[in-house]
């Protein structure tokens, strides 16, 4: 029995949507690479006008529409990348969206997708509650509803993502792709297996959206909640992509959500990317199943850059801090004049820079004339932190690592 989408579907689909929307670079990394083991190409979507892959499917799926359909509009519900794939491509095509967003969607994904043209529609308090919003509005209406990822003309939409880095590396051995609903591996599955059977197409799930996994029977209910991979934080995948992973993916592996923060770290730091955490899956799988890709040449797809601030700059500490490089130090010092100038001084002689101090005199356990200082240090790396608190012990300071 044939699939639902076909290689031709996904060859029609880049016909159709060439010049809409932009063929990303497909670079290699070298010092990502060096650090892998593997030679790694990166799939940078997060140069599309917003930012994610996500404009490929809606503007295929746009384009299939009549006349009649055109003019009564499309409805979608999404709190990120999908509104703003379906915002920016109807206000192209003149085609009336409204996009339907749960309460407590951001400000910022309120506010980015209302410049893109759309009505935005806050109901419910889930994404599920927000989509059922959205299928009444449209049986109401007449609208047209644009599906996140479970429709053939998406799924083929998103598969050129493969087209494009097959042409430009054909020699890849295994192509990477984060699996949220499982829209974009499955067309891409779908495109790169007609034109290289013998080519590997790995997903990558977080450990607490592992759904496409469960649903493939190779893990366990996934336990939600929260994580910083929003964009692939999806409960059910679909029936459409769900067979088509089952049939033409080599394997799903799931990663800690340590190692995606770890991944988003390392292309702001080495690549000099903002990379939310669904496109820093692939990444994340690569640096979690080293073994697998090693020697290999791997083409892994970044597929949205759209996070949130405040989340990225709680990465960057986080990662600062598992390095080594942002270190807490908890001293019990004499609660004399001069101790804390003899402190920054140890720690200024060790080149170590003091970022923020406090004293804490009234903590239980603590001596009447003694204090707590709590010292925040910024150092080269985890080899220079330790040789800092080495000096302060030396000096026959009491220091703990907070």
């Amino acid at each position: 029995m044939p699939l639902p989408v076909s290689a031709d579907d996904v060859a029609a689909a880049a016909a159709r949507i060439r010049g809409a929307v932009v063929e990303t670079p497909f670079p290699v990394s070298q010092t990502l690479s060096a650090m892998t083991d593997a030679e790694l190409f990166l799939k940078f979507e997060t140069l599309q006008f917003t930012a994610s892959f996500k404009e490929r499917g809606a503007r295929n799926f746009l384009l299939g529409l009549d006349e009649a359909q055109r003019a009564k509009g499309v409805v979608a519900a999404s709190a990120g990348n999908h509104a703003q794939g379906v915002a920016h491509h109807a206000r192209l095509l003149g085609i009336d969206a409204t996009i339907v967003m749960p309460r407590n969607t951001p400000f910022t994904k309120i506010t980015r997708t209302e410049t893109l043209g759309a009505n935005v529609v806050l109901t419910g308090a889930t994404l599920t509650e927000a989509t059922a919003d959205a299928h009444e509005r449209a049986a109401r209406t007449g609208a047209t509803i644009v599906p996140a990822y479970d429709d053939p003309a998406i799924v083929a939409g998103q598969g050129t993502v493969a087209l494009e880095m097959l042409a430009a590396r054909p020699d890849l051995d295994v192509i990477v792709v984060p699996i949220g609903g499982g829209g974009l591996i499955a067309g891409m599955a779908v495109a790169a297996k007609a034109a290289r059977p013998d080519i590997e197409i790995v997903g990558v799930q977080s450990e607490r959206y592992a759904a496409m996994a469960r649903a493939l029977g190779i893990a366990a209910d996934p336990p939600g909640g929260t994580t910083v991979a929003e964009g692939i934080a999806v409960t059910e995948p679909g029936k459409i992509t769900t067979e088509i992973v089952r049939e033409l993916v080599d394997e799903v592996l799931v990663v800690r959500e340590e190692t995606i923060e770890e991944a988003i770290s390392l292309y702001l730091e080495i690549e000099k990317s903002v990379v939310e955490g669904a496109g820093a899956a692939s990444l994340a799988g690569v640096l979690e199943h080293g073994d697998r890709f090693a020697g290999r040449k791997v083409g892994l797809v970044v597929s949205g850059g759209n996070i949130d601030l405040r989340v990225l700059s709680s990465v960057i500490l986080r990662a600062l801090a598992r390095s080594g490089r942002l270190v807490r130090l908890r001293l019990e010092i004499m609660d004399r004049p001069g101790t804390l100038a003899e402190v920054a001084a140890i720690i200024g002689e060790a080149g170590g820079n003091i970022i923020d101090v406090s004293h804490h005199r009234d903590l239980p356990g603590v001596p009447l004339k003694d204090t707590v200082l709590e010292v925040s240090l910024e150092t080269r790396d985890r080899a220079h932190a330790n040789a800092i608190v080495a000096a302060l012990h030396e000096s026959g300071l009491i220091v703990n690592v907070a």
